[in-house]
């Protein structure tokens, strides 16, 4: 009767492992065990959904038992050895793979070592254990593939996942492994191809898995981390899509590639795919990025870019003391910091304590790069003078990988001069640069924003941002604001009133299509050229038409007050006010009026617009916070009482 009971139970569990309801199954299989703790069917069964669902270190103490109470069954050791590997318990798989017997079982353990050896990073002996393997062994073809790409061989590591995958048919990690190689290669084209094959194959065969589903309004029913999930590759082909996008800086498609994955709940997302979502919304959703990279660095393992990417985003927020309590605290991480990151990072964390000393860092750093930018330079023309089409390639490639390295160690250099308003000096740097620079687009805009900032050289600076604008003038939303409305003031300056129309028209044309085509959007640009041109008469001592542009640009509130806009447009009803309390400027009832009005409608639009981000508010207050204080509608209300003691 008892053998009746455990027969039945198996054969419904049977059932669910067939659908993959591995969860559902472990439940029973722990219900059935305690009416029978031996059941070998039952424990191997169980360690079978442990294993599937990766949660290996349970597989590990399932097997361990099988092995121990069936002796006799060397498949038992095997899986055995296989979910200590798994589990990140690398000596006592090595160990235990040494104990299983039977020469049928050898080359199947040899390769197993290998791969223990690969994820210690011990390539030598990956390498010797392979050698042992026979020369056509698909699995150890795969081990040596993964030899070469560790070794940065990336067009042998290539070869030879095509060769195993000729043996074994198309398999996805092995097209995804192809797919890797290009992109290393930097033949983005031939890398999207392949990933895009991965995508059409999964979506094909596996349509439960919702594919680009979360582009849907409403909510989405997570597939969850399932075999199908792993088998198909499409987390790993989506995430390298992703990549080249971000690579290519082609932001858009770099989001809408994360955002076509399987949908799954963030407690659900592998480390890559967390870390590839925080760097490429990290402009939209700053704090939410940084965090997200701190879990990771706090919960290893994690992409090894990791550990840079959150130090370069704090250097670039301005984080300092933030990037300095990271590096300082993380010594281990520091391994992944190239020689070149890690002086960045030390001469850039010491900007605000002793400024002298990191323009002394940069400077050090400067001379480095240049002399790296003349060797390849160098190679350049060797080239060319041999004709040899092929290394001149490599020699630009070389050299354009030089140069957007220096970019932000000569950035941060003029940047020291930048924040003490000394613009001259700032210039005299990127014009002793210019050899190599001056052709790179980073380089031209922050020579422009110099020349703005002089306040007399309107034309030069329009020399540089006009063929930037005009180069984008197909999508005029693509080109950042600050520029278009640095252009446009410089028109202004130099009395080119009709230039400056006709590029704010533009604008608003490209706005208004946007806003057809997406009306949930939210397009800040025409306001922030508005708020700027709105500051600059404000600047100039005409309050009352600078505060009427001001108004004006942020209409319709609910769409275009924002942080950043109402940072700007506060500054100037803050200035407006001062003037008027020392009773340097004698403000119309008509203006009050137009004033008082606005904010009152900041205060209702403004309820939950931050006017602080969380991590500036954390880094400034050891007090509990209170958020409501730091709001539009909070701030406007304290301007509009500051406005009406002024009337009276």
């Amino acid at each position: 009767m008892a053998q009746l009971r455990e027969g039945s139970f198996t054969k419904i569990i049977y059932g669910m492992i067939r659908d993959q309801q591995y969860i559902e199954a472990i439940q029973m299989l722990s219900y059935q065990l305690q009416m029978f703790p031996r059941s070998r069917a039952a424990l191997s069964l169980l360690a079978y959904c442990y294993y599937h669902i990766q949660d290996y270190v349970q597989a590990v103490t399932q097997y361990e038992l099988l092995a121990k109470f069936f002796p006799y069954v060397t498949e038992y050791k095997i899986y055995y050895a296989q979910s200590l590997f798994k589990a990140g318990r690398y000596a006592d798989a090595i160990k235990q793979s040494l104990r299983v017997e039977g020469e049928q079982y050898q080359h199947r353990m040899i390769k197993l070592r290998a791969q223990i050896k690969f994820e210690q990073e011990d390539l030598a002996g990956c390498k010797a254990l392979a050698d042992q393997c026979l020369a056509d062994d698909a699995e150890a073809i795969v081990t040596r593939a993964c030899i070469d790409y560790k070794e940065k061989k990336y067009e042998h590591a290539r070869k030879k996942f095509t060769d195993a995958m000729n043996q074994l048919g198309y398999q996805a990690d092995l097209a995804y492994n192809q797919a890797l190689c290009y992109y290393q290669l930097k033949d983005y084209a031939q890398s999207l191809k392949t990933v895009a094959e991965i995508i059409e194959r999964g979506v094909r065969e596996h349509p439960e898995l919702s594919v680009g589903s979360n582009t849907d309004a409403g909510h989405v029913r997570s597939v969850g981390n399932s075999n199908v999930l792993r088998e198909t590759a499409l987390v790993e082909a989506f995430n390298l899509k992703a990549a080249i996008e971000y690579s290519c800086k082609n932001m858009e498609p770099a989001k809408m590639a994360l955002n076509d994955m399987p949908p799954r709940a963030e407690e659900e997302l592998d480390a890559v795919t967390l870390h590839n979502q925080a760097l490429i919304n990290i402009e939209t959703s700053t704090d939410s990025g940084l965090r997200k990279l701190n879990f990771l660095l706090h919960n290893p393992p994690f992409p090894p870019p990791t550990f840079t990417n959150l130090l370069m985003l704090y250097v670039k927020y301005k984080f300092y003391d933030l990037a300095a309590d990271v590096y300082a605290s993380h010594p281990q991480f520091q391994v992944f910091l190239t020689q070149d990151v890690r002086e960045f990072l030390e001469a850039t964390i010491m900007i605000t304590s002793s400024p002298a000393e990191a323009y002394r860092k940069f400077d050090d750093l400067t001379t480095k790069h240049i002399e790296t930018l003349r060797r390849f330079t160098k190679e350049i023309q060797d080239a060319r003078i041999g004709r040899n089409n092929e290394a001149i390639r490599e020699a630009l490639a070389k050299y354009d990988e030089a140069l957007d390295k220096f970019m932000p160690v000569l950035m941060s250099m003029a940047k020291i001069y930048w924040d003490r308003d000394n613009y001259m000096k700032a210039e005299q740097i990127f014009r002793t640069s210019a050899e190599f620079c001056s052709e790179h687009e980073t380089w031209k805009l922050n020579v422009a924003h110099v020349f703005f900032m002089q306040e007399n050289r309107f034309r030069e600076a329009i020399r540089y941002y006009e063929p930037f604008v005009r180069k984008h003038s197909e999508n005029i939303l693509e080109v950042p604001a600050i520029i278009l409305a640095n252009l446009c003031v410089s028109f202004i300056m130099i009395s080119q009133n009709e230039d400056a129309e006709e590029l704010m028209r533009t604008i608003e044309k490209e706005e208004d299509q946007l806003a057809y085509q997406d009306p949930d959007k939210k397009c800040y640009h025409l306001c922030i050229v508005n708020l700027v041109i709105g500051t600059l008469y404000c600047a100039k001592g005409n309050y009352e038409f600078g505060i009427s542009r001001i108004i004006k640009s942020l209409e319709p509130y609910d769409k275009k007050l924002g942080t950043d806009t109402w940072f700007h447009a506060k500054r100037c009803f803050v200035a407006l006010a001062e003037v008027v309390a020392k009773q340097m400027v004698v403000l119309k009832d008509s203006s009050y009026v137009e004033i008082i009005s606005f904010l009152d409608a900041a205060d209702m639009y403004g309820k939950d617009i931050q006017t602080r981000t969380d991590m500036e508010l954390e880094l400034e207050s050891t007090e509990p916070i209170n958020k409501k204080e730091h709001t539009v509608s909070h701030e406007a209300r304290i301007l509009k009482k500051i406005y009406l003691k002024l009337q009276e």
